[in-house]
């Protein structure tokens, strides 16, 4: 791991009798960007807190620049940019002075960052709001205003906690524009996020963890190779759960059973995994009253198979 930006080497962490990592570890390395997903309460927020030395694990240890968190926190987090989940600008401040104050806390002198702040602002897309206050701005622009301060000081590593949750698609591209900028620049990424296709379009690696454990980890399209039929039959068209369940498991459908590798039903939905869609894809042709979309298997499916499709609340 001697290459590597940052390692982390066998975490755990527990909350009284609650473990919320277990013996996980991770490295990112120069220009990349490593993707972390999993449900709700998988450990992700946690090992990144981790990471910044927010948090101290009770055993394992992490590694960045060549140094240890936490005992080298201060040099660690001065080569660091950090987005959260939720905004933590100061509402007083406009967005250039934001970044000024921002800057301060790297010991950046105030000629200095003023110097800097027109080309972050006009990275984030807002140099036409330097003085509008965050208030004033829509949740898109407050994100970009957020990964504009994680900049201020040319860091090296990247951490993004869920950066586009809550944000519309054009706010998500513009963002996953940015967001690629700095991977062509040679920064790293270390991302968490709960939507698939940004993962894809993002992350040169993915870690899936689920109850604080890795239970995979590689390049999206050979994790999806790896562990997916490649061929997808969703069909709609049942009125209700039951005809769902009825579909995939009822004896009157058993041929279009055996012409898949894999039937899962969520709602109304059943999903038929193939190794070849087209024998399915006739047989559906003759079934009345049933719809059917045929699309590659993706990282949502993955996602899915590793970890279940039962909703996990927060917390």
């Amino acid at each position: 791991m001697s290459d590597a930006f940052l390692s982390c080497h066998r975490l755990v962490k527990r909350y009284g009798e609650s473990t919320v990592v277990q013996d996980l570890s991770l490295e990112i390395r120069s220009g990349e960007c490593l993707g972390v997903i999993g449900p709700n309460g998988a450990g992700k927020t946690t090992t990144l807190r981790m990471c910044l030395g927010l948090t101290t694990p009770d055993s394992g240890h992490v590694q960045a620049f060549g140094l240890r968190m936490p005992q080298d926190a201060h040099a660690i987090k001065a080569q660091l940019g950090v987005v959260t989940q939720y905004d933590s600008l100061d509402p007083d401040f406009s967005c250039a002075e934001n970044l000024l104050v921002f800057g301060r806390y790297f010991g950046i002198k105030t000629a200095a960052m003023r110097a800097r702040i027109p080309a972050l602002l006009d990275f984030a897309a807002l140099a036409h709001k330097a003085d509008a206050k965050p208030g004033q701005l829509s949740g898109g622009m407050r994100r970009r205003l957020s990964l504009a301060r994680a900049l201020v000081n040319d860091p090296k590593l990247l951490m993004l906690d869920e950066p586009t949750t809550g944000l519309d698609p054009q706010a998500r591209h513009l963002m996953w524009e940015r967001l690629q900028q700095l991977l062509q620049q040679g920064k790293s990424i270390l991302l968490t996020t709960h939507f698939m296709d940004e993962a894809e379009r993002l992350c040169d690696r993915l870690l899936v963890i689920d109850h604080g454990r890795k239970i995979a980890e590689g390049k999206p399209r050979e994790l999806i190779a790896a562990h997916l039929e490649p061929d997808v039959v969703e069909v709609y068209g049942v009125s209700g759960e039951g005809q769902a369940q009825a579909l995939a498991h009822g004896d009157a459908h058993a041929s279009l059973r055996a012409l898949a590798s894999r039937v899962e039903v969520s709602g109304e939905t059943v999903f038929f995994y193939t190794q070849d869609a087209a024998p399915l894809l006739q047989a559906l042709a003759h079934a009345t009253g049933l719809r059917s979309l045929h699309r590659p298997a993706n990282l949502e499916d993955l996602f899915l198979k590793l970890t279940g499709r039962q909703i996990r609340e927060e917390g």
